[in-house]
């Protein structure tokens, strides 16, 4: 299939992008050019501002993708500059779990697009969680045709991960740094960068449309983390209220429900069988930091 990605240079979309060369999927990428990628000729390349409307028109004018993969949907605004812009059968946005009321067992019936009032709105206009509300709102309203599916992810988790929060955790343990915690007992979803790469790539040619949860099975805490940081180095993590607030600060416990997704041929892996690996791979990069 002919398939386009808004971003695609870093975090899972690079393992998207990889994913779908490994299907056999002919891929073009859309960014702004400033981030170098890995893909070499195995790709081509569109340089855009995909927050300029008239840019976006022609950039695509006279193309047809079966697919796009819209990993930078941050508003309403986004959605809009793209599907004004771009034909396709399928559009495939990148949501996130933020849009929820956070609880345990979140079905993608807890919130309903439809049923709120579109706000048309940039990205500085409103906050994260809004935005992504917002996007969901201006695809199911707006274009209420288009063969389309918002994939709403838990905080995305990697060697990868450029914001580097759950590193947080780690370094200030390892080096003794003072931290506040609000919520070190929240039970919470996560999803490898590998994953979230991999489950928007199966996406391509499955039927599944509308919002469709994805996360890896389990939940951890930041207590466990911190617990297992403290075990491998000996380390006392320092959890004190004039700490640096810590990035995960204000998530109640949850946990996204992924039987849409298990139904229609997709999962993830196990929290459990990859995230100490990451949190080993984590403190050997903070203890070389301490040195």
């Amino acid at each position: 299939m002919k398939i386009l990605v808004l971003g695609g240079t870093r975090f899972f979309g690079v393992h998207l992008v990889n994913a779908l060369l490994e299907d056999g999927h002919e891929v073009t990428i859309a960014t702004r050019g400033q981030t170098a990628d890995p893909f070499g000729s195995r790709v081509e390349r569109i340089i855009v501002e995909r927050t300029d409307g008239n840019a976006m028109k022609e950039a695509f004018r006279d193309v047809w993708f079966d697919v796009v993969y819209d990993d930078l949907a941050y508003c309403s605004m986004d959605v809009k500059t793209a599907l004004d812009a771009i034909r396709c059968g399928r559009y495939v946005m990148v949501s996130s779990a933020s849009v929820y009321e956070l609880c345990p067992d979140i079905q993608e019936t807890a919130f309903r697009p439809e049923q709120k009032a579109l706000l048309w709105c940039n990205r500085t206009d409103v906050t994260y969680d809004e935005g992504k509300r917002s996007a969901e709102c201006a695809l199911v309203h707006n274009y209420p045709r288009q063969n389309a599916v918002m994939v709403r992810f838990p905080f995305v988790i990697g060697k990868d991960d450029y914001t580097e929060r759950l590193y947080f955790y780690v370094r200030h343990a390892v080096k003794g740094i003072p931290m506040y915690v609000d919520n070190p007992d929240s039970q919470m979803s996560f999803i490898g960068s590998e994953d979230a790469g991999r489950f928007l790539a199966s996406l391509a040619d499955k039927d599944v449309t509308g919002p469709v949860n994805a996360c890896c099975g389990g939940t951890v805490s930041v207590r466990e983390i911190l617990e297992y940081v403290g075990k491998k180095t000996g380390a006392v993590p320092r959890l004190e209220d004039d700490g640096e607030e810590a990035p995960y600060n204000g998530a109640d416990s949850y946990s996204l429900n992924t039987e849409k997704a298990r139904e229609a041929g997709c999962s993830c892996r196990e929290l459990g069988s990859w995230l100490y690996g990451l949190l080993d791979w984590y403190v050997e990069r903070a203890e070389k930091e301490a040195l």
